[in-house]
């Protein structure tokens, strides 16, 4: 089993209209909503791959009894997630089918109490036992403290389970000094947590802070990863245009699913590059267009690099 954690809950929506312009009213020519956060984007794309999962995380109110309706209905996918008082937060893409990008509108979160991070800490221990890896993912609601990810990864590590660690900011510094197994920033988040803007120098920076292993997305040009076992530079090979929202969020589904699998590091980088590429083909976030990531799989480019001096 793979555990998915979204502490940060969502109820996404995506809304499609003609064009998109600011102070003018729209009309929506279609909605869709699915459950959402980060972490269950991927654990919605993990099910898709076949493997069982289970997602944990808080949720509350009427938003959240939502989000857990529409997960009964998501086949593969185990819910263990943990009510709160407060109401789990809505997302909004707005998709502009003119020119093909979308506008992200996210709500903060519901405001955890202390004995809501404690009883969720208790849970997600006891959920470690059955786990094979852990993905912990997406932004901190307000309450929870901005340490959160460093405790969940030390617990993940002291059941020696693999952990994946994907979120930004002052999390991700403190997470990464707790040593997980994987981190996968963006370019942006990389400059943040190291201070540099060459994509190489800020991989290593970050190995060197304690993650074991470092895949930074680069957009459209594909990953970078730095391991213990070698250096690679993944890419597509064509450029895919449509809705970006979870690309990231199936690009970890695919490293986490190819670390159960043991697959080589070039493996895992194809995985995960064309489950990005594949879901910005699809219009709904947590989702690929399969037959877009069986075409593109065996087209992924790896190269291996150069080790650092």
């Amino acid at each position: 089993m793979i555990l998915t954690v979204t502490l940060n809950t969502a109820l996404d929506l995506t809304y499609h209209v003609p064009v998109l312009r600011t102070h003018a009213s729209h009309r929506v020519t279609e909605v869709r909503e699915r459950p959402g956060g980060k972490g269950l984007n991927v654990a919605r794309v993990l099910a898709a791959l076949g493997h069982e999962v289970t997602v944990t995380g808080f949720t509350g109110g009427a938003t959240g009894r939502a989000v857990r309706d529409l997960l009964t209905g998501t086949a593969g996918v185990v819910d263990a997630l943990v009510p709160v008082t407060g109401a789990t937060r809505r997302t909004v893409a707005v998709v502009d089918a003119r020119t093909g990008d979308t506008t992200q509108l996210n709500e903060p979160g519901p405001v955890i109490a202390p004995a809501e991070w404690s009883a969720f800490q208790e849970a997600y221990e006891g959920l470690l036992g059955d786990a094979d890896a852990v993905a912990l993912c997406g932004s901190l609601p307000p309450g929870v403290p901005v340490g959160a990810y460093a405790v969940l990864v030390r617990a993940a590590r002291a059941a020696g389970v693999p952990v994946l660690l994907d979120t930004s900011g002052e999390p991700l510094r403190r997470g990464v000094a707790a040593r997980p197994d994987v981190i996968k920033p963006n370019t942006d988040e990389l400059a943040e947590l190291t201070g540099s803007h060459d994509p190489v120098r800020a991989t290593q920076d970050a190995r060197r802070r304690g993650a074991h292993a470092v895949v930074a997305s680069l957009g459209a040009e594909g990953f970078l990863a730095v391991t213990p076992e070698g250096r690679w530079r993944a890419t597509p090979p064509r450029r895919v245009h449509g809705n970006p929202t979870g690309a990231g969020d199936s690009a970890v589904a695919g490293l986490l699913s190819a670390l159960v699998e043991q697959l080589p590091w070039p493996d895992r980088l194809s995985r995960a590059v064309a489950l990005s590429a594949a879901t910005v083909a699809s219009p709904v976030a947590g989702e690929f267009d399969r037959t877009a990531y069986e075409e593109l799989l065996g087209r992924v480019t790896v190269t291996a690099l150069a080790t650092a001096a």
